[in-house]
């Protein structure tokens, strides 16, 4: 790259130094040199004992400088029982009236004699020196560094000192510091460019930043040396070499704002940086600027394209390529290549085909790396004929095919499919000496899965294993490649030709080779497998089995679950808890709820402490199978364990299975608990909560539940507007009932259940205008009149006399042809018997049977009242014996009326027999009124 590259070149500097800093390794010692930046002026000094003394002090005991050079690199190597100290050497080297004695070894100690004495002084311990990774290290032998020293002195020449400094920056950064420090003080570095731009290069070596800021400065306004673009390439270039791309940008604008021009090195370093570091931004900054300056670097041009195709910006590296021919740079063998590299990426293999030629035509001859950049260009394209066409003028041209050419090759006729060809080239490799890389093999895999060549696959397979593959990596290349043409049932048999033995030692490949088997409902070579096993792992194999499970239960195979659960080795400590429960929802889903109950009971009797996950299958299953009072059972259990707190599914499954059993009360502990918890409430949280807790906490307070629902913007589902129907039109509120049945209206939400609901809120209040009003509204809806509507409106009209309207209602029913329920007829019946009708009684009685349907003991219970108001209790305690035939059970309302009926018609005596029977069948139960 020449000596512009490194930064400093002298009439005096040997044409080695550029290639210096390559030949360093990075050094341990750290310099610990200060304050010599700030310098301004120096007497005649020179070096003892490692500092630098004045010449005005004598050089003896006088009072030393506080100026001192670092203290000697732990990396001093000892010779002849010598220890080489860098001061100590400057001493003998320079000034002959401050010679030191040489050491001995004595005892294993090191001796030196002081002047003035005839004992030996033993030498003072030096702390070790901390080492410093950034630093470069280079072994240099105390002889050498004297016989580079022993010609310099105060008198020395800064030619003369120049030389000594390049020669000891070739060894040591620390020592040439050291030596520059010497210069300093001895006035050698006024005007002296070439001596700062080694220091600053040392410097940079060790990343002290600050240090050769500073020492910039100090290089003009100190020294009076002129800046120019090799003093910032030293630094660029060790930011080069060590990939520190924010510190090359600010030493570049520090550059460019001290109006410094920079030159071809300068813009071939910063873009070859960049490109390694992927900075694009700052590289696209620099190439700008360097056509700015009318600079034409062609590694720049290299790099900048390079970037733009690993980016796949293939439009701007054909830019690039267009500005190089502009600007009449001359393209070299690099740049050649990433040419050919750019067209080839594209699949423009016209234009790369081009570039070939522009190399021949301009007397570079395409080297292998030319010829496979095409390949694997045709390759892409999978234009295989041409590819094999550029092999073959690769091989007439005298070179000889690769690996990286033989392995383009086979990529090539995989991704074109051409079976054969890639078997041939993949022998051609390895005949070739060459070892197929990872990419080789699975195109291979790929390829011979796709034409069912499972003798070719065993081989692969072997050639993989022999490569050092690991078993578990190659498992896997291979179910997935048969697996994507669905030929799984094919890779049992290739690895039993094979390393079959070597999966079943193998934990991890056995999973991976058993759970693609069930993925692929293979279940007899899943469970082979299994049982074929050899490594042994209790955890390992029992987390195994349930992700076989869960993939059966996710894939809907519910049978093939409990058969991979009934082959599970039987458990020495206690059953899995996490297999269990997923088992239980397999069963519960399979609606075989005796197995899943089996199953909770043996882990309740186990030592196994149940979970929260637990406890919401368990309690899941209960619904399911229409036991919510086990699903209760199974809740109070889980409440006896503090430390479990519910999730928001079990918090659902709570709510539910609280109200499929009507404990009004725990479903308001529950629901307080919601609100207390760190539980966030969704759509379905808010209408699981209006749904279940409406009848059980207060209507102000399901008010505000509701609306703070609809600020949050989640949507009520029907059931969830029905029930605030419901239970607002029984509150009497019935504004907010409007309001909700408007709000349905208008989101398409109201169904006849909404409408039959606020006809009933209103019918029990007695508003019969705005009951006829929503009938209508349910028939402009496009609804029918329903029979629980009419029901409604019967009801209403009966029980305020108005039996003109409830005939009409009748009327109504018949007409529409309404199918009575037994509701209509006690309806009927009840009405009627409140008049003393009792040939209307009779009537609906006999027409109620004479469809087939008996009366129930609703109705029972209407004829007793309807007989007793007639003035008839002879025929109420015949229903009463008639109840007793069909096997109805009396409730208290039935022997309320029955009693009533007796007392009204002045039967005393039988009212109390009656009432005492009642009291010893223990009846407690009320029956509701029809």
């Amino acid at each position: 790259m020449g000596l512009d590259l490194v930064g400093f070149s002298s009439r005096v500097l040997p044409t080695s130094v550029g290639y210096a800093a390559d030949r360093r390794h990075v050094r341990a010692g750290a310099a610990t040199s200060h304050g010599f930046f700030s310098w301004r002026s120096y007497p005649r000094a020179t070096l003892k004992d490692g500092a630098v003394c004045s010449s005005e002090d004598g050089g003896g005991g006088g009072a030393e400088s506080t100026l001192c050079v670092s203290a000697p690199s732990e990396d001093a190597t000892r010779t002849g029982g010598v220890a080489a100290d860098l001061g100590r050497d400057f001493a003998d080297g320079i000034t002959a009236s401050q010679t030191s004695s040489a050491g001995r070894k004595k005892g294993g100690r090191l001796w030196r004699r002081p002047p003035g004495g005839d004992k030996p002084a033993r030498a003072t311990r030096r702390a070790p020196v901390r080492k410093d990774p950034r630093v470069r290290r280079v072994l240099v032998n105390d002889p050498d560094v004297n016989a580079i020293l022993s010609g310099v002195s105060g008198e020395s020449s800064i030619e003369e000192c120049n030389s000594v400094l390049i020669r000891l920056e070739k060894h040591s950064d620390v020592k040439a510091l050291d030596f520059f420090v010497w210069m300093k003080a001895n006035g050698k570095l006024e005007g002296n460019a070439d001596a700062y731009r080694l220091a600053l290069q040392a410097i940079a070596w060790k990343e002290d930043w600050r240090r050769a800021e500073l020492l910039l400065h100090e290089m003009v306004a100190v020294s009076g040396c002129r800046l120019d673009a090799r003093a910032f390439n030293g630094l660029m270039y060790v930011c080069a070499k060590r990939r520190l791309a924010d510190w090359g940008t600010k030493w570049f604008h520090m550059m460019l704002e001290r109006e410094v021009q920079p030159n071809v090195s300068t813009f071939g370093m910063l873009t070859g940086l960049y490109q390694k570091t992927g900075s694009l931004k700052e590289a696209e900054f620099a190439f700008a600027k360097m056509r700015e300056c009318n600079v034409k670097c062609v590694n720049a041009y290299s790099a900048m394209i390079t970037l733009y195709t690993r980016s796949r910006l293939f439009v701007k590296s054909e830019e690039v390529i267009t500005l190089m021919k502009d600007d009449g740079v001359a393209p070299n063998l690099e740049n050649w290549l990433v040419q050919l590299n750019a067209y080839s990426q594209q699949g423009k293999m016209e234009e790369a085909e081009l570039v070939l030629q522009s190399m021949e035509d301009g007397g570079v001859s395409p080297n292998v790396v030319a010829y496979n950049t095409v390949i694997t260009g045709y390759g892409k394209v999978s234009e295989m004929q041409k590819a094999k066409e550029v092999f073959d003028r690769l091989v007439s041209s005298g070179l000889a095919p690769d690996e990286t050419t033989y392995r383009s090759m086979i990529e090539g006729f995989g991704r074109a499919d051409k079976h054969q060809e890639a078997i041939s080239y993949y022998k051609k490799l390895k005949s070739s000496g060459f070892q197929p890389n990872a990419s080789n093999f699975y195109t291979m895999i790929n390829l011979i899965a796709r034409h069912d060549d499972s003798e070719s696959a065993a081989e692969i397979l072997r050639d993989m294993r022999a490569a050092g593959c690991q078993c578990s990596s190659i498992v896997t290349i291979l179910v997935r490649a048969y697996g994507t043409v669905g030929r799984m049932h094919k890779v049992l048999s290739i690895l039993q030709s094979c390393f079959y033995k070597k999966v079943l030692y193998d934990a991890t490949s056995c999973s991976i080779l058993v759970t693609t088997f069930v993925q692929n409902s293979l279940l007899e070579e899943a469970l082979r497998v299994l049982r074929e096993k050899k490594w042994k792992d209790s955890d390992f194999e029992d987390n195994l089995y349930h992700i076989l499970i869960c993939s059966c239960k996710e894939a809907g195979s519910y049978e093939d679950a409990v058969r991979i659960y009934s082959q599970m080795p039987e458990s020495r400590t206690h059953p899995n808890l996490r297999i269990c429960c997923t088992m239980i929802d397999v069963f519960s889903t399979m609606e075989r709820f005796t197995d899943a109950e089996t199953l909770y009971l043996e882990l309740k009797a186990s030592a196994c402490v149940l979970d929260m996950i637990a406890y919401s299958v368990i309690v899941r299953m209960y619904n399911k199978a229409g036991r919510p009072e086990d699903a209760c059972s199974v809740l109070a259990d889980m409440d006896k364990q503090k430390e479990i707190v519910p999730d928001k599914y079990l918090f659902l499954d709570m709510l539910r299975t609280y109200q499929k059993c009507g404990l009004l009360e725990k479903l308001t502990d529950t629901y307080y608990r919601i609100l207390k918890s760190e539980v966030e409430c969704d759509e379905a949280m808010y209408n699981c909560i209006i749904n279940c807790c409406g009848p059980a906490i207060p209507v102000d307070e399901l008010s505000r539940i509701f609306d703070e629902m609809i600020q949050l913007g989640h949507l009520a589902s029907t059931v969830t507007l029905n029930v605030l129907l419901d239970i607002y039109g029984k509150a009497g509120l019935f504004n907010r009932a409007e309001k909700v049945f408007s709000m349905a209206r208008k989101q398409g939400l109201a169904d006849t259940i909404s409408y039959n609901t606020i006809i009933a809120a209103y019918a029990q209040s007695g508003n019969f205008r705005s009951m006829n009003y929503f009938v209508q509204k349910m028939q402009d809806a496009g609804f029918p009149v329903s029979l629980e509507a009419y029901n409604c409106m019967l009801n209403a009209y009966g029980k305020s006399g108005q039996l003109e309207e409830f005939s009409a209602v009748l009327q109504k029913m018949r007409r529409a042809r309404c199918d009575f329920d037994h509701y209509t007829y006690n309806i009927m019946m009840n009405i009627y018997g409140r008049k003393g009708w009792i040939e209307g009684v009779a009537y609906v009685l006999s027409e109620l049977k004479s469809r087939g349907v008996e009366p129930d003991l609703y109705s029972y219970n209407t004829l007793i009242k309807a007989y007793g108001i007639a003035g008839m209790p002879e025929d109420a305690v015949k229903l009463m014996q008639e109840m007793r035939i069909k096997g109805i059970n009396a409730d208290r309302v039935t022997y309320t009326n029955l009693i009533a009926a007796l007392q009204r018609n002045e039967n005393f005596l039988e009212a109390v027999k009656w009432s005492l029977w009642m009291k010893q069948t223990g009846v407690v139960g009320v029956g509701a009124r029809p």
